[in-house]
């Protein structure tokens, strides 16, 4: 690998410390010559995105996370009024809770939060709560789950400061979403459990008429904050589903906002060539041949972005895995993504992605600044930034050495600015991307057909329930009285035994397992 190829490949935004490094990943310019019409379409389509145009047109909808750091963009006063107004309204609501002008019941003021949501409604929080959440003013815990043993651990763990102290953040955008119902039920029923009121600790963060903002309304919460059809989950950390958390945290929301507008100050320009986001996309285009075709790897040499691989698991996968294109051709398109962080997977998969399967490309993020205030030696004159440091590049050049292509993107340190600058970067590469392969990236009819398969079985597991006797039957024997598939009612029958409401007799294989009240 060439010094000059470096220097060409490399782009860097000096005022705000970030650079990215292409250069491995062997874009070259006959490709990007033959890209030019698409490249030209793709920032045609982002200007008509922001500028207010119907980009979602399965359900109708424009996309306006790009607003939400610079309502100034938005197209009409309505909109920017419902960027504006919420954010100023949910700082406020911040400040009286840390100086106790919101408190709870038995006096004082909050001491933690309990934040219950799904998907982006608490994914994004999060990520920002383990970048950037350390040391904040009100330790944040979740419900990320209808896990009904995950819920008791966090309940356990929230009791120690105490339920009356704790607020709670009910974030669902139509209130009907089954696995935040569920948490927040399970909340309410720990609270009147030891003797509270728990409308009198909780918050809303939901869309306005919403199932959600009733019940909200008919056990007189603390607050409601609206969330916007035009924001979806996996963009929403910088609407109020981000931010009522955050700014309840203690952390600066300002420089956080601040950082994905200045990204998207510099990825708006239209210039492909200096263009982080662009030339982003064009790498993942050119390492999947348009097609998804590898695999991306995210590896964050620091441990408090742990979570942002997770985080692009849902930004990258949910919006770009679709199965038809904008013209109803099937496509099935999409980029896997998974990851950890560095230098920890050096220990445990980075011998495969060396040696083994060629179906990937990694992305490293650099964190330049080690650490806050003196360190040590570990060897002489080395520290442990140092290792980390050597690590990262070792891996790179390793991985390339192999022919496994890579980016690099480096920031000086993890603040609130350089997290939305990260964020900023990947949301227009996921919308330029999608521009590129001609996809709806603002949908999920995927995610929505899960959600249809789990009702279907919830009712058929009632209906097995209603069919239950003393009498030992067969999955068989019972889903010929539900007019069921049989491997979908011995499903619904484990479920039932593994907790307690059914007898099981084990037989020589599952048609011969018996079934008893």
């Amino acid at each position: 690998m060439s010094w000059t190829r470096y220097c060409q490949s490399v782009i860097r935004y000096p005022q705000f410390g970030f650079s990215i490094d292409l250069s491995r990943m062997d874009v070259d310019d006959a490709f990007l010559s033959a890209m030019q019409p698409k490249i030209a379409k793709a920032f045609t389509d982002i200007a008509a995105l922001e500028a207010g145009e119907i980009v979602n047109p399965d359900e109708q909808r424009m996309v306006g996370h790009y607003w939400l750091r610079n309502a100034d963009l938005a197209p009409t006063d309505a909109l920017r009024k419902a960027i504006t107004e919420p954010l100023s309204d949910l700082k406020d609501f911040a400040e009286k809770v840390h100086t106790g002008q919101v408190s709870p019941p038995c006096g004082g003021v909050f001491k933690q939060i309990l934040l219950i949501g799904i998907g982006g409604s608490a994914l994004g929080p999060q990520l920002v709560n383990d970048a950037i959440g350390h040391g904040a003013k009100v330790p944040i815990f979740f419900f990320d789950n209808t896990d009904p043993a995950g819920i008791d651990r966090v309940i356990s763990d929230l009791k120690e400061v105490g339920l009356n102290r704790t607020l709670v953040l009910v974030i669902s955008k139509s209130g009907g979403t089954a696995e935040t119902r569920n948490g927040m039920l399970e909340a309410k029923a720990a609270y009147e459990a030891a003797g509270l009121n728990f409308g009198r600790h909780t918050v809303a963060v939901t869309g306005l008429g919403s199932k959600l903002d009733q019940y909200a309304i008919d056990q007189k919460f603390l607050a409601r904050f609206p969330m916007e059809d035009w924001v979806g989950g996996r963009t929403s950390v910088m609407s109020t589903v981000g931010l009522v958390p955050a700014a309840l945290q203690g952390i600066d929301i300002d420089s956080f906002l601040a950082g994905a507008a200045a990204m998207d100050v510099e990825t708006r320009k239209t210039d492909a060539k200096t263009n982080a986001s662009m030339q982003l996309a064009l790498a993942w285009y050119h390492a999947g041949n348009g097609k998804g075709e590898k695999d991306m790897v995210v590896l964050p040499y620091k441990d408090s972005l742990v979570l942002f691989s997770k985080y692009l698991q849902q930004l990258v996968m949910e919006s770009l895995g679709k199965e038809l294109d904008l013209d109803g051709k099937k496509v099935n398109q999409g980029i896997a993504v998974y990851g950890n962080k560095g230098s920890t997977d050096q220990h445990a998969y980075v011998q495969q992605l060396r040696d083994g399967v060629h179906n990937f490309f990694t992305t490293f993020i650099e964190v330049r600044k080690g650490r806050n205030g003196e360190g040590i030696e570990v060897e002489p004159s080395t520290s442990s930034a140092d290792y980390l440091q050597g690590f990262l590049r070792g891996t790179r050049k390793a991985l390339y050495e192999s022919g496994r292509k890579s980016v690099t993107i480096s920031i000086p340190e993890v603040t609130p600015f350089q997290l939305g600058i990260l964020i900023g970067l990947f949301e227009r590469a996921v919308s330029f991307y999608a521009s590129l392969v001609n996809i709806n990236a603002y949908h999920q009819p995927g995610v929505e057909a899960g959600k249809k398969a789990a009702t279907t079985f919830l009712e058929l597991l009632n209906t097995v329930r209603g069919r239950l006797v003393a009498d030992a039957r067969t999955a068989d024997e019972i889903a010929a009285q539900c007019d069921a598939d049989p491997e979908d009612v011995y499903h619904c029958l484990t479920h039932l035994s593994a907790n307690g409401e059914v007898q099981i007799a084990i037989g020589k294989d599952p048609s011969g397992d018996t079934f008893s009240l």
